[in-house]
């Protein structure tokens, strides 16, 4: 049984969504409370134990924008060939308002887990400090985790984006295959008792 483009758009969106989520939660679970203070003459040097918490994050951002491009695909894409006009796809009102947040909540999640990862890199290469009471901290708890729920999410609302464009599509193109309601009688069709 082959998957039409579709159906491998969706599987695609869910693929990516789903990693985006699964590397985020990694990412807040391997990451350590704080680091290792080692005082010096004048300075602090905060040692941090070795995990992937930013390989992960950054896998999880990648993936989040794998999923962000494919969902656009999924709305934009002609399937069959048949390309429809994207004025026609934007007057179903609930495919407006569903693209409006999904566009909302992706650039949350990119933005979250973006600044999750910079700030913990930050923390690693910026380990030197002139504080002498600095505790080593690292990025904030729950960035990685509510910024990969909100990657999910962002990935569910794709693909409800793209089942009401699916919609959208088939309304458009089905508009020139059938008549006006009310152009035929009862006298009209075979067989009927009037």
């Amino acid at each position: 049984m082959a998957l039409t483009s579709a159906q491998r758009i969706a599987l695609t969106v869910s693929f990516f969504g789903l990693l985006a989520f699964l590397l985020g939660v990694v990412a807040e679970n391997k990451k350590p409370p704080y680091g290792t203070p080692i005082k010096g003459k004048d300075v602090v040097i905060c040692k941090f134990p070795s995990d992937p918490t930013i390989a992960m994050g950054s896998l999880s951002v990648v993936s989040l924008v794998l999923a962000i491009i494919v969902g656009h695909a999924a709305i934009f894409y002609p399937y069959k060939g048949k390309s429809v006009p994207r004025g026609a796809l934007f007057q179903s009102a609930s495919l407006s308002v569903f693209f409006i947040i999904a566009e909302l909540v992706s650039g949350l999640a990119f933005a979250m887990l973006l600044w999750a990862t910079v700030t913990e890199a930050l923390h690693r290469t910026s380990n030197i400090h002139r504080d002498l009471d600095t505790q080593c901290p690292t990025a904030k708890t729950g960035l990685f985790g509510g910024a990969a729920f909100l990657a999910l999410d962002a990935a569910l609302f794709w693909l409800v984006c793209q089942m009401l464009a699916l919609n959208a599509r088939s309304d458009y193109l089905d508009e020139d295959d059938k008549g006006d309601y009310g152009q035929v009688y009862a006298s009209d069709v075979e067989g009927s008792k009037v």
